[in-house]
């Protein structure tokens, strides 16, 4: 009979430290959430609730060591089994470190990006992150328990073999977008050059990234094939854009004249509207005497990637106007041809 009081002393004992430990789990969580570090509520998140299971599975077990228990019931009080089920607590410990770690310093770094493609990943890495975990726990307790674990570990190498052959497109194209995420050679709303496409980042997904073109046409491409792509993007450094204006005179015009139009004509046009810079200045240069006419190019700067057809048109416009003012003639293709008798 003695047996069965200590048996219920250490079961009473076991279930009041499990009280007073949930007691102090539920105490360190509201000191911890007034403290500037989130690492602190990690670690205490990841180790108060085990903590309580672990004390009442060493209670358990001590208080059936004192009984009488059938043969067939002897197992349970065999230690190897409790030392099982803490590497299986050990893994709960650990995949709600990983889980929280990722979730909370992930989601503080996705916050400041603005793709949703980071979020996806973050919580791709969670979910993989605590399987990959609970894995190794339960090939740990096998193993402990000189269970053979060969044939299941060829196993889960196989399939994952067959599922990383089956997923590569898939995968390549995910870690494609994560590099993306990374290394940031653009954002949503950027206008950028894959390769001979033209267009405006309109989204940035797992799989693929989506231009609206100059048409408004929808252009999707793998995030694989952005990755190994060169990509200009015009919206960096900075989104004003650079727009070089050929303009051509006849021969025979004063070429020091036409360099003061063509200035005076860039100064206003950036005094007249908004999409036209004053800084950097605009600029004239004579660059060569061609078959036909007398080259040069105007460069001025929008003050948007997207607002070159705008600058282009008003400028043109200015340059007929004046050019008709000044009587400077605008040559087209010609050729003279000498015959002789």
């Amino acid at each position: 009979m003695a047996e069965y009081w200590l048996s219920f002393f250490i079961l009473f004992g076991g279930i009041f430290a499990a009280i007073l430990a949930y007691k102090l789990y539920r105490y360190l969580l509201a000191r911890v959430d007034i403290t500037a570090s989130q690492l602190d509520d990690i670690i205490v998140l990841s180790i108060g609730k085990p903590l309580i299971v672990a004390i009442l599975a060493l209670t358990i077990y001590f208080s059936i060591t004192f009984l009488d228990v059938p043969p067939e019931l002897g197992w349970v009080q065999n230690s190897r089994y409790l030392f099982a089920f803490y590497i299986l607590l050990a893994g709960w410990v650990v995949s709600v470190f990983a889980q929280s770690f990722i979730e909370l310093y992930g989601r503080w770094l996705s916050a400041r990006t603005d793709t949703d493609i980071d979020d996806k990943i973050i919580g791709f890495l969670e979910i993989t992150a605590r399987y990959i975990i609970w894995f190794i726990a339960f090939l740990l307790v096998l193993s402990y328990l000189e269970i053979d674990i060969t044939p299941l570990v060829a196993g889960a190498g196989i399939i994952g073999l067959a599922v990383a052959l089956a997923a590569q497109d898939i995968l390549s194209n995910f870690f494609g977008g994560a590099l993306i995420v990374i290394d940031k050679p653009f954002k949503v709303n950027d206008r950028i050059r894959v390769e001979e496409h033209l267009g405006d980042v309109v989204s940035i997904g797992p799989r693929s990234t989506r231009i609206r073109t100059l048409d408004y046409q929808l252009l999707t491409i793998p995030n694989s094939k952005i990755a190994s792509s060169i990509i200009i993007n015009y919206a960096m450094p900075d989104v004003k854009l650079k727009v070089k204006i050929p303009v051509s005179v006849a021969y025979g015009s004063d070429v020091k004249r036409v360099k003061e139009i063509l200035v005076d004509i860039a100064k206003e046009a950036a005094e007249e509207v908004d999409f036209i810079l004053h800084e950097p200045a605009p600029s004239v240069y004579f660059l060569e005497f061609g078959a036909s006419s007398l080259d040069f190019m105007m460069v001025v700067w929008a003050s948007a990637f997207n607002m070159a057809w705008e600058v282009k048109d008003h400028i043109n416009y200015r340059i007929d106007e004046r050019f008709r003012e000044e009587g400077i003639e605008i040559p087209f293709p010609q050729m003279d041809v000498h015959m002789r008798d």
